[in-house]
Parts: C-alpha cells; sequence; structure tokens
C-alpha cells in the first residue's frame, strides 16, 4: 500500500434476519424499552422511599416499599399505554384490527 492511497473506512453492513419481520422488531423494541423503563422507575421509588424512609420514618421499611410500587406501577403503566397505541385507531381513517 502506497502513502498516496487514501484509506477509506468501511461502512457498517446490516444483517437482515429472513425470518424476522418488521413487526417482530418494533414488538422487541416495546420490550426492551418496557423492561427498562421498569428498573429504572423501580430502582428510582426505592431509593426515594428509602431516602424517606430515613429522613422522616425513623428507619421504618414501608417507605422503601411503597416507593418501588410506585415506581413499577408508573412503568407498568406507560408499558400498557404504549402497546394499546399500536391498537388504537389511526389518524388517516385505517384501522387496525385486533383478533377478539
Amino acid at each position: 500500500m502506497s502513502t498516496n492511497e487514501a484509506q477509506v473506512p468501511e461502512t457498517p453492513v446490516t444483517v437482515v434476519r429472513p425470518g424476522k419481520t418488521m413487526s417482530e422488531a418494533l414488538l422487541n423494541e416495546k420490550w426492551d424499552r418496557c423492561l427498562s423503563s421498569v428498573l429504572i422507575r423501580s430502582s428510582l421509588g426505592l431509593s426515594f422511599g428509602i431516602v424517606a424512609s430515613v429522613l422522616l420514618f425513623r428507619r421504618r421499611a414501608w417507605p422503601a416499599w411503597i416507593g418501588l410500587g410506585f415506581g413499577a406501577g408508573r412503568a407498568w403503566e406507560e408499558c400498557d399505554n404504549s402497546f394499546k397505541r399500536a391498537a388504537a385507531p389511526t389518524r388517516d381513517g385505517l384501522r387496525v384490527l385486533r383478533p377478539q
């Protein structure tokens, strides 16, 4: 290789799996987002509960459990709404039919 040739970086190649459809990929992305939301919100609720327990409630355990429950419940509701939004009617007049 001579010094006159410019080195071109290789572009990353995306691999498309023939068995994985686009809707399956979107569903996997939603599940990933939901699980990370549950983990983050539950840990934040737990940490706020621990801080409240130490500062206000003489180191009782129930504020930590209440905080954990609030965080997990909020994440559950957000995930539920994200999955229900996929089956809602769209603005262009087309509806997504759900099996009954």
